[in-house]
């Protein structure tokens, strides 16, 4: 299992006029995760397009609880339970300084080669990355 935790402090243009955080901002929140894990497990969105590789998003999945507000300080905690085939699905929390769960989430990406634009399998220096984190 691979886990990782960040924090960020929403902005006002997060913000929309009831004084939440805007429902659409998730999405970005949970990419914050996503690519904060990938630079946790030492490498990146960045490496692996350089290596021929998109991860475009197949699904995403938000639930909603409670609201987050302007300024305050969300913790995203982002975790992939299983070792990643032709698709790495993460699963997301969001809490609040209080430890109130706020939104829970789950993207699906895909792998898929830049130059055919066809989906693939994990590429093999990916999965020699993540091995260590699932059980055999």
């Amino acid at each position: 299992m691979i886990k990782s935790i960040t924090t960020i402090r929403t902005l006002y243009a997060d913000v929309d006029k009831m004084g939440f955080v805007y429902y659409g901002n998730y999405a970005t929140y949970y990419e914050v995760g996503r690519a904060n894990a990938m630079r946790e497990l030492k490498t990146s969105y960045r490496e692996m397009e350089e290596k021929g590789i998109l991860m475009p998003v197949q699904f995403m999945v938000c639930h909603y609880y409670k609201p987050a507000h302007y300024d305050e300080l969300l913790t995203i905690t982002t975790v992939v339970n299983e070792m990643p085939k032709a698709r790495m699905v993460f699963d997301y929390e969001v809490h609040n300084e209080q430890g109130e769960l706020l939104n829970n989430g789950q993207t699906s990406l895909a792998f898929l080669n830049k130059d055919h634009n066809r989906p693939q399998r994990i590429p093999d220096w990916f999965a020699e990355i993540l091995k260590p984190y699932f059980k055999q």
